[in-house]
């Protein structure tokens, strides 16, 4: 699956909702995105997070069950045929969810844990390590290396945005290159959550979803192998991340505009 997911012919996709918040609206999603994606020619990833596990307040939704989130990402994979990734926060999380998932990502405010990467490299899932925050582009070829050296080649790094300020993300897209020139593996730029905003007074995050278009076509233009995009029926009712999630009707265009732009500068 690794090899597919990384065709230079195409760029891939990892997208869904934030977090499973049911089993009806997971399998909506996906069954919206494979159809899309399938006719693009884009090789797709369902992603739901099975819990939450970095909230700002203590009232946030964290997710339905562990179990039960897991076992509705296992029946998107079974039910439509493509893989699911998940996010982990322990090592207990990575043997659980390694049961359920192909593709296991650490959240970037992990990205330095080094027994968390070592867990997710041993259980043999692709690994996807998501850019902290606070780290260069450089500084992540030391995460990657943690994953192969603990046995496992399949990994991938993500841009998602420095923190620029108290409230506010920067995407700097030169990080494309560089990840790819010292990591050596495929780079994925996560669109939706480079538009946070975080520390919001209010203990929830914000977001500017009017510029996903943009960031989107950008990380197509600068070379990312992938991109990562949450999306949801409707944004304003999800449980978490709906400051910054695509509206699901909306992806169908912008995937389209994509494709043509990876043409291009191919």
């Amino acid at each position: 699956m690794y090899r597919e997911l990384i065709d230079k012919e195409m760029f891939f996709l990892l997208a869904g909702p934030c977090v499973i918040e049911g089993e009806e609206m997971a399998l909506h999603i996906a069954e919206h995105v494979k159809k899309v994606t399938e006719r693009l020619h884009i090789p797709y990833v369902f992603k739901g997070s099975f819990k939450k596990a970095n909230r700002s307040r203590l009232d946030s939704f964290t997710g339905i069950g562990d179990e039960k989130a897991l076992k509705i990402l296992a029946k998107v994979r079974r039910e439509f045929g493509i893989p699911v990734v998940t996010d982990i926060h322990s090592e207990r999380d990575a043997e659980l969810a390694a049961e359920y998932v192909d593709v296991l990502q650490i959240p970037a405010f992990l990205c330095r844990q080094t027994d968390l990467l070592v867990a997710a490299a041993k259980t043999g899932k692709i690994v996807n390590i998501k850019k902290g925050q606070f780290l260069s582009p450089e500084a992540m070829r030391f995460a990657a290396d943690k994953i192969r050296e603990s046995g496992n080649n399949e990994v991938m790094v993500t841009e998602r945005g420095t923190t620029f300020g108290y409230q506010d993300l920067v995407v700097d897209f030169r990080g494309v290159q560089i990840m790819q020139n010292v990591c050596k593996c495929p780079v994925v730029v996560d669109v939706t959550h480079s538009l946070q905003q975080p520390n919001q007074t209010s203990g929830v995050t914000g977001g500017q979803p009017a510029l996903i278009e943009t960031i989107a076509k950008a990380g197509i233009a600068v070379g990312a192998d992938g991109l990562f995009i949450e999306t949801h029926a409707d944004p304003s009712q999800a449980k978490s991340d709906g400051a910054n999630m695509l509206r699901l009707d909306l992806l169908e265009g912008l995937l389209e505009k994509l494709v043509r732009i990876r043409k291009a500068v191919l």
